[in-house]
C-alpha cells in the first residue's frame, strides 16, 4: 500500500524525565521512556508522576511519548501490567510498546498499541497480521534490508519504525538467549548482561584455535544517517535512536544531529515534521564526539560487511590523525588537530589491545599525554573524550520554540491582541487601556514592539507583529505585559484543546497467526499468551525458556553478523565453484571466559549465523 503525505517522527531514548526533555529541547518529536516496571532496560525505570511531568512538556510541542513495557510476564504481573498500562493511558501516554501477546486477551483502554522489535516481527505476514489486529506500529528488525523494509512499506499501511542510530544487539531482538543460558539473566526480562560485549576464543571443528581472546560477538554501533531518505521513500515514519541507558549529553548530541539531517529533507508537502517548533543550537552536533565503537549501517542495502568491533567493546570516539614522530614522553601527527589539555585519546598497540590516556600538556606539534604505552609511529590515534564538547553540553546546549505572530488592534473598550501559531491555532486577549495619544509615535511604536517581544519565560517566539491602530497610544509597560500574556495563555490553551490525539480501537478477532507451532522462540511466558495464540488458530508447543527450560543444545542467537565473514573465512568469497555458495560453512566453536561452549552454525544462503549451547565444558 504506497503511502502518500508523510509526518516524520524523530524518536528519542531517555532514561528519566529529566533526559526526555532534553531530547524533546533538542528536537525530538518523540521520547520513549521505562516505567516503574516491565521495560527491556531493568535500571531504566521511572515512577509515573515523572513520565506525567515529560508528557506534560512534550504535548506542548505537540511531541509524543510512549512508554516501554516490552517484556514477556508470567501470570503473576499480567494484573500489575494491566493497571500500568491503564495509569499510562490515565496521563496521556501516547502509546505503549509491548512484547507479550497476552496482553491483548486484556481489557486495554484505548491506547495506540507498538509491537516492539523483541516481537521479532522479521516477515511481511507477521507485520500483516499486527495490523489485523490493531496495532498501531510496529518496531521492525535492524536486520531488515532496504529491499524488505520496502516490500512492507508498499503492502502494508501499519506505521513503521525503524532503529537508524545506537548500539547494536548481535542477535535478533527477542531471539537471544545467552545471557539466559550463560547466568540465567533473561534479555526478554529486562536483565540482559550483554555477554555480546565479553571475550571469546573461536576454534575449529578439531579444537584448534583460530583466535584467542577476542570480542568475537561484539558490533559497532548503528548510523544509518546517509539513508534517511530512502528510508523514508520505503515507507518509514519513526526513527529511532537507541540508548535508554545513555546521559543527557549523548542524547542531546545524537538527537542534534538527527534533527538537522532530517530538517534538511522537510518539503512541507511529501515530508512534513512530526511535532511543533524550530531548534537553535549552542553547540554543533557531532556523533564521533560521544559515545560510539565505530559505525555500520548493518548491511542495509545488503552488504553484510565491517560491521564487528572485536577488538574491543569501548567507544573509540572520532579519529584524529597518525603518530609521525614519538619522543621519550611525548607524539605528533602527521596532520592537523585541535586537541587540547584534558582530552581523552585512543589507540591500539601492537597487540590490538585499546590503550587509553589523557592529554596533559601541547607544545606547538608536540602532544603530551600522561601514558605512552610504547606508542609508536604509524599508529591511528583516537580521540574519546572531547572535554570543550562535553563542556558545551553541561549546560542546556538546545533552545527549541513554537513560532506565533501577532496582530494588535483596537477594541471598544481598549486593545486588542490577536496570536497565531505555526499550527494554524489561534488566540486573543482583549483588555481596557486608556488611549492616549502618543506624543513620539515612533518611540512608542517600538516601546509596543519591544513589550510584545519579551517571550524569553515562553515556549514562543514571535516572527512578525502587525499594528493595525487608528492611532499610536501612549500604552504602560504593565498593560502591554498583561496583554501579551494574555494572548500567550489564550494560545496556550488553543494549542492543548486542539492537540492532535489519536483514537484507537484494538480489534478481537480470530485472524489466523502465520505460524501454526510455537516453540521457545515464540516467548509464550503466560496462560493469556497460550490463550491468545489458540484464538488465533496456533498451538504453543512448549513454553519460554524462561520457565526453566534446559538450553544446552538448543538455539541461543540468531545473528546477521557472521565470524567467518568478519575474519575473511566467508565461505561464499572461498568459494571455487558457483554451487559452494550455497552449502553451509563447517561448524566453529566459541570459549567464553568461563569455558563454556557454544557452536556456531553457518546458512551461507541467507548470510546468517546461529549460535547454540554445547552440552558440556571445553
Amino acid at each position: 500500500m504506497r503511502r502518500s503525505k508523510k509526518q516524520i517522527e524523530l524518536l528519542a531514548p531517555a532514561k528519566n524525565a529529566e533526559i526526555g526533555i532534553a531530547a524533546i529541547n533538542c528536537g525530538a518529536d518523540a521520547v520513549y521512556v521505562g516505567a516503574e516496571n516491565f521495560g527491556a532496560r531493568e535500571n531504566a525505570g521511572n515512577n509515573l508522576s515523572d513520565i506525567e511531568k515529560l508528557i506534560s512538556y512534550a504535548h506542548k510541542f505537540y511531541a509524543r511519548v510512549y512508554i516501554t513495557l516490552n517484556t514477556i510476564l508470567n501470570d503473576s504481573e499480567i494484573d500489575e501490567a494491566l493497571k500500568l498500562i491503564n495509569k499510562a493511558y490515565s496521563i496521556g501516554a501516547n502509546g505503549i510498546i509491548i512484547q507479550d501477546m497476552g496482553l491483548l486477551e486484556l481489557d486495554l483502554p484505548p491506547i495506540p498499541l507498538i509491537a516492539s522489535t523483541q516481537m521479532n516481527s522479521d516477515s511481511l505476514e507477521k507485520i500483516l497480521f499486527l495490523e489485523k489486529i490493531g496495532f498501531n506500529r510496529v518496531i521492525l528488525p535492524r536486520e531488515l534490508t532496504l529491499a524488505e523494509i520496502k516490500e512492507i512499506g508498499d503492502k502494508t499501511s501499519i506505521e513503521l519504525e525503524c532503529f537508524v542510530h545506537g548500539a547494536l544487539c548481535v542477535s535478533y531482538s527477542g531471539q537471544c538467549y545467552l545471557s539466559y543460558a550463560a547466568g540465567g539473566r533473561s534479555a526478554n526480562r529486562g536483565r540482559c548482561a550483554q555477554p555480546c560485549r565479553n571475550i571469546y576464543s573461536l576454534t575449529d571443528e578439531n579444537g584448534k584455535i583460530l583466535v584467542k581472546n577476542r570480542h568475537l560477538l561484539s558490533l559497532k554501533d548503528l548510523n544509518r544517517a546517509e539513508f534517511l531518505k530512502e528510508l523514508i521513500d520505503a515507507g518509514i515514519s519513526s526513527f529511532k535512536i537507541e540508548g535508554r541507558l545513555k546521559d543527557s549529553a549523548y542524547v542531546a548530541n545524537i538527537i542534534g544531529f538527527y534533527r538537522k539531517k532530517i530538517d534538511e529533507l522537510i518539503d512541507g508537502k511529501n515530508i512534513t515534521r512530526g511535532s511543533s517548533g524550530r531548534v537553535s543550537f549552542d553547540f554543533t552536533p557531532n556523533p564521533y564526539k560521544t559515545f560510539n565503537r565505530g559505525y555500520t549501517d548493518y548491511g542495509l542495502c545488503g552488504k553484510n560487511e565491517n560491521m564487528s568491533s572485536i577488538h574491543t567493546p569501548k567507544s573509540l570516539g572520532e579519529k584524529i590523525g597518525i603518530v609521525e614522530k614519538t619522543g621519550k614522553d611525548y607524539f605528533t601527527l602527521s596532520s592537523e588537530n585541535d586537541l587540547k589539555n584534558g582530552d581523552g585519546i585512543c589507540f591500539f598497540d601492537s597487540e590490538q589491545t585499546l590503550k587509553g590516556s589523557l592529554i596533559h600538556k601541547i607544545d606547538n606539534k608536540k602532544i603530551y599525554p600522561d601514558k605512552m604505552h610504547f606508542l609508536k609511529e604509524n599508529t591511528v590515534i583516537y580521540r574519546n573524550y572531547d572535554k570543550a564538547f562535553v563542556k558545551a553540553l553541561e549546560k542546556p546546549p538546545c533552545k527549541r520554540k513554537i513560532t506565533v505572530s501577532f496582530t494588535l488592534e483596537e477594541s471598544p473598550e481598549g486593545l486588542k491582541l490577536d496570536i497565531r501559531d505555526e499550527d494554524g491555532n489561534t488566540g486573543t486577549f482583549s483588555m481596557p487601556v486608556k488611549k492616549t495619544k502618543a506624543e513620539k509615535k515612533e518611540l512608542a511604536e517600538s516601546t509596543v514592539r519591544n513589550q510584545l517581544l519579551k517571550l524569553n519565560d515562553t515556549i514562543f517566539t514571535c516572527e512578525n507583529i502587525t499594528i493595525k491602530l487608528k492611532n499610536i497610544y501612549f500604552t504602560a509597560f504593565s498593560e502591554l505585559n498583561r496583554l501579551r500574556r494574555g494572548a500567550i495563555q489564550d494560545i496556550s490553551d488553543a494549542r492543548e484543546k486542539n492537540r492532535p490525539r489519536q483514537t484507537v480501537r484494538i480489534l478481537v478477532n480470530d485472524a489466523p497467526y502465520p505460524l501454526k507451532n510455537i516453540d521457545y522462540l515464540g516467548n509464550v511466558f503466560n496462560k493469556k499468551a497460550v490463550d491468545f495464540y489458540k484464538r488465533h488458530g496456533a498451538s504453543v508447543i512448549e513454553p519460554a525458556a524462561e520457565t526453566g527450560l534446559g538450553m544446552n543444545g538448543r538455539l541461543v542467537m540468531i545473528t546477521k553478523h557472521c565470524v567467518r565473514r568478519e575474519l575473511g573465512l566467508c565461505a561464499k568469497k572461498t568459494a571455487k565453484t558457483p554451487e559452494a555458495p550455497q552449502r553451509n560453512a563447517p561448524s566453529l566453536c566459541l570459549l567464553d571466559e568461563n569455558r563454556r561452549k557454544y557452536e556456531l552454525k553457518f546458512n551461507c544462503g541467507r548470510c546468517r549465523m546461529e549460535i547454540r549451547v554445547f552440552s558440556h565444558f571445553a
